[in-house]
C-alpha cells in the first residue's frame, strides 16, 4: 500500500511540475486533460538486440546505442522507462535496473542462443506473452505509452498498445524496400514477410518517428505512412563521451598507432551493407598510385561479422590478402563506448562507404571526437555529414572515389584537424537531450490523438 501511495505522490509531483511548466509557456491556465498528455511511464521494446549488449557485435549497433541513450535521457526528464527484450542466456536476471528510472525486462521467447534476426518472426507470440506477463502484475493505465524500435518490436507494440488501450509510437531503424533498392553485390534481400509486417506497423502506429526528413519522405512513399503521422527526431550523441579529449596524438599514443601515421579507420559491423571492402579496394587503389604511402598507412577494421556477413566471417581478412595490403590492415574485434572515442581521436578520417544508413550514428559520434568523414552520400549520412566542411560525401561506391580523398589527407596534413574542428563544432547541434525533448513531443503529440481516437469511436 505504501508503495502504491508512494507512487502516486510521485505522479503527483510530476504531474505539478509539467503545470508549472506548462503555466510558464501560456498564460492560461491548463485544463484537467491537458495535465496528462505527456506520459509517466514508457514500455520500449526492443526484440531483437539488447540494450545491454555490446555494439559492433552480432546485431548490435547503433539502435541498441539510441536506446539507451535516448532511455535515460527520458527518465532524467521524468519518464520512466521499462525496456523489454529478448533473454539470450539463462544467467540473466528478469530485470536489470540499467539507471535510474530505467529497467531492462528480459522476456524469455525461444532458445537463449543460436536464434538469428530472421529466425526471430516464429517468437514474436512467445514474446508477446512474456510482456503481458509482466503486465499483468501492474494495476491498469501502468504504460501510457509503448514505443517500439525495429519492425519485429512493432508486431509486439501494436498488440500491447491495443490490449493497454495505450498510443503506439514505433521508429523503423532501417526499412525492407529502402534496403532492397540499395543493395550490396552479393547481399541477401530482405525477406516479403518483413514488407509486409513493416506496412502493417506503419499502419497500426499513432506516430512514427523518423530519423531525417529523407526517412520521413521513405515512409510515405513506400509505405503509404499518413504524413501528419511522421516527426522528424535526429538521434543524439554522448557529447561527454564522443568529445577531442586530448587529442589525436594522445590518443594514437594509447593504442599503439605511429604518430606520423594516415589512418582511414572503418568502425562498424561486418557486413556487405556496410561496405568495408569498398574502403579496402579504395586503399589498393591509393597504394597502386602511390606506393611510398605503404610506410606510413595503418587501417584499422574494428568490429565483428553481422547479418549476412555471418556467413563469410574471414572474407574481409582474405580480400585485403587478395589485394596485397594485408601488412597496413589492422582487424580489431569491437570495443566498449569509452575505447572506441579513442579509436575516433586517433583516425585521420572515418570511412563509412555504406549501400544504406537510416542515420549513421557513427558518422556524429567520430565528428564529435574531432574526426572527418569520409560517407556515402545515402540515407541520412548527408544530414550527419557537411560536405566538404566537416568530412566529404562520394556518390556511389567506386573505390577509386574513395581513393581520391584519401590522397588528399595523405598530401595535406593539416586537413585533419582543420576538418575535424568543424566537425566538432556540428556534432556539438545533436545532443541526446535535444533527442529526447523531441521525442517526449512526439509522445504528447500521440497520446493527445490517440485520446481523440477513442473518444470519437466511443463518442
Amino acid at each position: 500500500m505504501s508503495s502504491d501511495r508512494h507512487a502516486r505522490s510521485e505522479e503527483e509531483r510530476h504531474v505539478s511540475q509539467y503545470v508549472s511548466r506548462l503555466g510558464r509557456r501560456s498564460p492560461a491556465a491548463p485544463s484537467r486533460l491537458r495535465l496528462h498528455r505527456r506520459p509517466r511511464r514508457v514500455a520500449m521494446l526492443s526484440v531483437h538486440t539488447s540494450p545491454l549488449h555490446q555494439p559492433g557485435t552480432g546485431d548490435a549497433g547503433g539502435m541498441n546505442v539510441y536506446i539507451v541513450e535516448l532511455a535515460q535521457r527520458l527518465a532524467a526528464i521524468n519518464i520512466e522507462v521499462e525496456i523489454f527484450t529478448r533473454a539470450t542466456t539463462a544467467a540473466l536476471p528478469p530485470a536489470v535496473e540499467l539507471s535510474p528510472g530505467v529497467l531492462v525486462r528480459h522476456v524469455d521467447a525461444g532458445p537463449y542462443e543460436g536464434l538469428a534476426k530472421e529466425d526471430l518472426p516464429a517468437q514474436l507470440c512467445a514474446f508477446t506473452h512474456g510482456v503481458m506477463q509482466a503486465w499483468a502484475g501492474h494495476r491498469p493505465g501502468y504504460y501510457d505509452l509503448v514505443h517500439s524500435h525495429y519492425w519485429l518490436s512493432g508486431h509486439v507494440g501494436w498488440l500491447a498498445a491495443q490490449r493497454w488501450g495505450a498510443p503506439l509510437v514505433h521508429a523503423m531503424h532501417t526499412m525492407a524496400k529502402v534496403k532492397n533498392a540499395n543493395l550490396a553485390e552479393g547481399d541477401t534481400p530482405e525477406p516479403a514477410a518483413r514488407v509486409i509486417g513493416e506496412t502493417q506497423v506503419v499502419a497500426a502506429a499513432d506516430r512514427l518517428i523518423a530519423n531525417t526528413a529523407e526517412e520521413a519522405d521513405e515512409l510515405v512513399l513506400h509505405y503509404a505512412a499518413d504524413p501528419a503521422k511522421v516527426a522528424v527526431v535526429h538521434p543524439g550523441v554522448n557529447l561527454d563521451r564522443f568529445r577531442p579529449a586530448d587529442g589525436r596524438a594522445a590518443a594514437r599514443a594509447r593504442l599503439g598507432l605511429p604518430q606520423d601515421a594516415l589512418i582511414p579507420l572503418f568502425a562498424g559491423r561486418i557486413q556487405p551493407l556496410k561496405a568495408p571492402d569498398v574502403l579496402l579496394r579504395a586503399v589498393a587503389v591509393l597504394l597502386d598510385e602511390r606506393p611510398e604511402l605503404r610506410s606510413r598507412l595503418v587501417v584499422p577494421v574494428v568490429g565483428g561479422p553481422s547479418g549476412s556477413g555471418l556467413a563469410k566471417p574471414e572474407g574481409l581478412q582474405k580480400l585485403a590478402a587478395r589485394l596485397g595490403i594485408a601488412d597496413v590492415v589492422r582487424f580489431r574485434p569491437p570495443v566498449g563506448q569509452d575505447q572506441l572515442a579513442d579509436w575516433f581521436r586517433a583516425a585521420s578520417v572515418l570511412v563509412m562507404p555504406s549501400y544504406s544508413e537510416s542515420f549513421g550514428l557513427v558518422a556524429i559520434e567520430a565528428q564529435a571526437a574531432g574526426t572527418p568523414v569520409l560517407a556515402a552520400a545515402v540515407g541520412g549520412l548527408p544530414v550527419a555529414v557537411r560536405d566538404r566542411t566537416t568530412g566529404f560525401l562520394v556518390q556511389g561506391h567506386d573505390p577509386a572515389a574513395y581513393a581520391r580523398v584519401l590522397r588528399e589527407f595523405a598530401d595535406d596534413p593539416a586537413l585533419t584537424p582543420r576538418m575535424g574542428e568543424a566537425a566538432a563544432r556540428h556534432a556539438r547541434s545533436f545532443g541526446w537531450d535535444t533527442a529526447a525533448a523531441a521525442t517526449a513531443d512526439v509522445y504528447t503529440a500521440a497520446i493527445t490523438s490517440h485520446r481523440r481516437r477513442v473518444r470519437s469511436h466511443h463518442g
